[in-house]
C-alpha cells in the first residue's frame, strides 16, 4: 500500500486552524489559515538553496490539494 502524499489535519487544541500534513521527504505541515510551513525534516542549507523552487512548488501543492479536497467535499 502507498500512503498518500498529502493529508489534511486539524486539532482541537487550535481549533480555527486547518494543516495539510506532506508525508514525504522533505515532510512538512502546513498551516492552510496562516500560510505558515514547520519543516519536519532537517534540511541542509545547501540543500534547501539549491532546491528553493522545488520546495516552494511541493508548498503550492499542499495549498492546490486542500482546494481540490474542499471542492470534493463540497460536492458530496
Amino acid at each position: 500500500m502507498k500512503a498518500p502524499k498529502f493529508l489534511i489535519a486539524d486539532s482541537m487544541d487550535f481549533p480555527d486552524d486547518i494543516y495539510v500534513l506532506h508525508t514525504e521527504y522533505p515532510r512538512f505541515l502546513l498551516n492552510v489559515v496562516t500560510e505558515e510551513v514547520e519543516w519536519l525534516d532537517e534540511i541542509p542549507a545547501k540543500e534547501a538553496e539549491e532546491n528553493k523552487n522545488d520546495l516552494i512548488a511541493l508548498v503550492e501543492q499542499a495549498f492546490q490539494f486542500y482546494d481540490n479536497e474542499m471542492k470534493r467535499y463540497e460536492a458530496d
